[in-house]
């Protein structure tokens, strides 16, 4: 059954395998913005402040004296984050294919979406409640697979639900989203709640409550059983590969995808660090909310305007391009003068790449899909262009860290990287 629906043969198809043609309503856009939010806040929230301060925290308590490299506890915090970012490469293809193979009345991905949830709370626990290095890395690794699972599915709505002809705008939303929950995290672990562990309580508790409300106020359409795929799970895990030469235009799209993510990940995983020790800020807490803040509002007025005209036009790549073009000119501005001053003017010019960049990617990557019948494995895939970077940014950080103490070299990594996602968008021939 599976393979006549993938290859077009199946001429009537249930509302869960079939290409939405229907434009998604406010209701259930403001419901997945939601969503969104709540899961982008529990993952940022804590990668961008709290594992650092709690990583140096536990470095500290170890070791009393100023005999170690200045760089070692930025190793440290690289190890945990590659070990959740290793959870998140696992859980998202699986829990994709997962998904497409569910029956249940409450639909395909909504309970996924509601348990993975439940999971990153977990790990969030765990890591709030680690009393060393090691046992944050097993904390962390726990809710990286609740989130990576969740982003699975709430991916997958994209080409569940939206029409091509609002990708775009959709596209973008998802986006502002990632940048409001961004923002927001970071406001909330240091200024409404600064104690760490109530700090990660509340992230866990927004996640589940808003993973809560999407679920049960909006509607997931159900897969008929005679429609499930009638080859085995086992097989179905060794399909997660999806060939390049079968599909060149899905492959160049998560090239892309991973170029610009790892670009946006080397350039501002390690901001609390560089204010501390590169740029030498007075108060580098603060100074992150400034540049956060002035990333989200630049992320924000392109996500909005550009996503609606990506829409409109019905072209992805040149704001893919320009995206790209955006995000490395920041990174070089920083890595010639890696100064508090220039940060102020690279942080909107990176904020409004990456709003560009969300503004048409999303339509472009769900465009080059290769099976309605495999879309949450396929987004899953999609996805680790996602969490791969946080595999390989903490591994090239920890070198450039750690090895050279060079905060310009690792921005120039960052703009190198993201050149070259221009190269690989260009391969794309299916999407204008």
């Amino acid at each position: 059954m599976d393979e006549a629906i993938a290859t077009g043969r199946e001429t009537t198809l249930p509302a869960a395998l079939a290409e939405p043609a229907v434009p998604v309503r406010r209701g259930w856009i403001s419901l997945l913005f939601l969503a969104n939010i709540g899961l982008w806040l529990a993952i940022y929230a804590p990668l961008q402040v709290l594992l650092p301060e709690q990583v140096q925290s536990l470095h500290d308590h170890v070791v009393k004296n100023n005999a170690v490299p200045s760089g070692t506890d930025a190793v440290l915090l690289s190890v945990v984050m590659g070990v959740g970012a290793i959870a998140g490469l696992i859980a998202n293809p699986v829990v994709g294919a997962l998904s497409d193979r569910t029956t249940s009345p409450r639909g395909r991905r909504h309970p996924w979406t509601f348990g993975c949830a439940l999971v990153a709370a977990l790990g969030l626990a765990v890591v709030a409640a680690s009393p060393a290095i090691g046992v944050m890395a097993v904390g962390w690794f726990i809710a990286e697979l609740g989130l990576g699972g969740m982003l699975a599915t709430l991916t997958a709505a994209l080409p569940d639900r939206v029409p091509v002809s609002q990708r775009g705008t959709l596209g973008a939303l998802i986006g502002i989203s990632q940048m409001l929950g961004t923002v927001l995290g970071a406001l909330l672990v240091t200024v409404i709640i600064t104690r760490m562990s109530a700090g990660y309580a509340a992230c866990a508790v927004i996640v589940v409550g808003f993973a809560a409300v999407f679920t049960l106020r909006t509607a997931d359409e159900p897969l008929p059983v005679r429609y499930k795929p009638d080859h085995p799970l086992s097989t179905a895990l060794r399909r997660m590969w999806v060939s390049p030469r079968a599909y060149p235009d899905f492959a160049w799209g998560w090239a892309t995808h991973f170029l610009v993510n790892l670009g946006n990940d080397l350039g501002t995983l390690y901001l609390l660090y560089f204010l501390s020790r590169g740029a030498h800020y007075h108060d580098p807490q603060t100074g992150l909310l400034i540049l956060m803040a002035l990333y989200a509002v630049a992320l924000l007025a392109a996500g909005s305007v550009l996503g609606t005209l990506s829409d409109k036009s019905g072209r992805r790549k040149p704001f893919i391009v320009g995206a790209a073009v955006l995000m490395a000119l920041a990174a070089a501005l920083l890595a010639t003068s890696p100064t508090w001053t220039m940060a102020l003017v690279a942080a909107p010019l990176l904020g409004a790449g990456f709003g560009t960049y969300w503004a048409a990617a999303p339509a472009l990557l769900t465009q080059v899909l290769p099976a309605a019948v495999d879309r949450g494995k396929d987004v899953g895939i999609i996805n680790m262009g996602y969490n791969l970077p946080l595999v390989v940014a903490p591994l090239a950080a920890g070198v450039v860290l750690g090895l050279m103490n060079s905060y310009p070299a690792l921005f120039a990594l960052s703009g190198f990287v993201t050149i070259i996602a221009i190269w690989t968008v260009s391969r794309v021939r299916s999407v204008r």
